[in-house]
């Protein structure tokens, strides 16, 4: 017979394409990976994997046993989310993946909120960048993902997204800054001008630099930083200008720490995006962080899978 558990594992291990892989994934050693495929070879009289110098891939038995067990994972999940009562769980957990901004500045009131409404469920976050945030929904290590940018050359078919709400961002300035007084700026003035901005890789920079460049503008970097708050605390310190989301400077503005500047005839603004993969149904927790959000989000309502009220009633 089956075991669902060694489902699961063969699972993990058609999406890392190892079994070390997989097995630091599901926190167990190696040898007990190849033992539980072994297992599931053995019961099923077939090979599912050739073993390769770098990994394994999957036979054509394999390929069949992973199409069925696409769909019977999603059966159990699914079920698992109609049926269980997230408010009578001890404890319960919501994996979410975001860019950085998203992490620092917006995942910590979300969390805060979700969790003064069910304090027996936690929120795991990991920060990544869109593309890393991808790859971690599409391998099952995150159930939902919330971005802050463009997805066109990193989607993948299995995925579908809402826009939550759109940013807006802005030219920022510290206070010893020579533009700290000034109330609009032309973007030209940026050409060859200190600028601080994220790494190298990042969907935020690249989006900038397209920006700039479209407009023959090319400004001097002087610093690269893979967080915002790095960036923040540089650009207070007065070694450039930045662009930043206005969520992410809303308390160094209030308390005259950093300056937003318009820039004339350029509006900088992008869209804040949930992601999920539809071939996994959401959890239990999931459900119930999705509703939360859509108190806040209203577009997430037609995505939420609906409950009869009377399920949980006996």
């Amino acid at each position: 017979m089956l075991k669902l558990s060694k489902l699961e594992v063969f699972t993990v291990v058609t999406e890392e394409g190892s079994f070390s892989a997989a097995a630091e994934r599901l926190h167990l050693s190696q040898p007990a990976v190849s033992r539980h495929m072994q297992e599931l070879e053995d019961a099923l009289g077939i090979r599912l994997f050739k073993r390769l110098r770098r990994g394994v891939s999957l036979t054509p038995g394999g390929e069949i046993l992973r199409d069925y067990t696409v769909q019977i994972l999603y059966l159990v999940r699914e079920a698992e989310g109609a049926l269980t009562d997230v408010t009578s769980l001890a404890v319960g957990q919501v994996k979410i993946g975001a860019t950085p901004g998203v992490s620092v500045y917006l995942l910590p009131r979300w969390t805060r909120s979700f969790t003064k409404v069910y304090p027996n469920l936690t929120v795991s976050l990991s920060t990544n960048t869109t593309s890393g945030v991808i790859d971690d929904i599409v391998t099952g290590r995150v159930d939902l993902g919330v971005v802050e940018g463009e997805l066109e050359d990193v989607w993948r078919e299995r995925l579908d997204s809402i826009v939550l709400q759109d940013i807006d961002l802005m030219l920022v300035v510290g206070e010893e800054h020579p533009w700290w007084e000034v109330n609009v700026i032309g973007v030209e003035a940026l050409d060859k001008h200190p600028f601080v901005t994220r790494q190298p890789g990042s969907r935020t920079r690249v989006w900038i630099d397209e920006i700039l460049t479209s407009k023959g503008i090319q400004p001097r970097l002087v610093a690269e930083f893979d967080n915002p708050e790095a960036i923040k605390e540089a650009t207070m310190a007065g070694l450039g200008a930045t662009i930043l989301p206005d969520y992410a400077v809303t308390r160094e503005r209030a308390n005259g720490l950093l300056r937003a500047i318009p820039i004339a005839d350029l509006q900088l603004q992008r869209q804040l995006k949930l992601l999920w993969d539809t071939e996994r149904p959401f959890s239990p927790v999931a459900r119930a962080f999705l509703v939360h959000l859509s108190e806040m989000f209203r577009g997430i309502e037609p995505i939420i899978p609906k409950i009869s009220a009377d399920i949980f009633q006996s």
